[in-house]
């Protein structure tokens, strides 16, 4: 088998350590023999919605935003096509923000997303910042941190990807944190999220590979170190 990553904007949207979430990725799969094939793709450069089995794009300040937004918006169709086709998404912070319908800046025009979720989000006053524990709707629970301003709400009918036990989450007012949409996850965990949380990493590959390969069951790892950082994260404080 082989896992086909495409990493958006790898250059611009990189901070607080979310390359490791390729890493994590990369890693996981290629310890049960699983090829994984990862391609940076840049502004201007085509990225076929049938080829790739996930999508990754990280954080990046306004700055970057701005930089991209138009870009993303171009290959919106492309994009919504490879969700159709059970493609998996992953967005952290600034890539999360353009996954729904706009982002609102403090400063400059509204930048333009591309509505792959009921979402919308709006530059706050305070920053939110620090450690955050979410639980989800099977009482898992994921690990991360977060350092942003954007405020950003759900539409009615999306369901955040967990409920904040520590932290802020999406706007430090209705508990939510995150979205998630069949396959299409967004989220303001840095950190970076996914080695902490290796039970919902290998969620991400299953669900990857169910594209081409059909329902998959992934070989266990020896998860000592992973479950030792997760555990010691839910005793930080915020």
């Amino acid at each position: 088998m082989q896992l086909r990553i495409a990493h958006l904007y790898a250059r611009f949207l990189n901070i607080y350590g979310d390359r490791g979430n390729i890493i994590a990725l990369t890693q996981r799969a290629k310890w049960r023999n699983i090829d994984v094939e990862v391609s940076a793709i840049g502004l201007d450069q085509a990225a076929d919605p049938e080829h790739f089995d996930l999508y990754f794009i990280g954080g990046g300040q306004d700055k970057q935003q701005q930089i991209i937004a138009q870009d993303l918006v171009k290959r919106s169709q492309d994009l919504k096509k490879a969700a159709e086709q059970g493609a998996v998404f992953l967005t952290i912070c600034g890539g999360y923000q353009l996954l729904g319908h706009y982002y609102k800046p403090h400063e400059g025009e509204e930048l333009k997303g591309i509505s792959l979720i009921d979402a919308y989000t709006v530059a706050g006053n305070r920053r939110m910042i620090g450690n955050v524990l979410i639980r989800r709707e099977d009482d898992s629970t994921l690990v991360g941190f977060e350092n942003h301003s954007g405020q950003t709400f759900l539409g009615s009918g999306v369901k955040p990807l967990g409920q904040v036990i520590v932290g802020n989450g999406n706007n430090g007012e209705d508990k939510g944190e995150g979205a998630q949409v069949g396959h299409i996850y967004g989220t303001y965990l840095h950190g970076s999220l996914l080695p902490k949380n290796p039970v919902f990493t290998d969620t991400l590959i299953r669900q990857a590979l169910t594209r081409r390969y059909g329902a998959i069951e992934l070989a266990p790892l020896d998860d000592a170190l992973e479950t030792t950082a997760h555990k010691r994260a839910l005793t930080l404080p915020a």
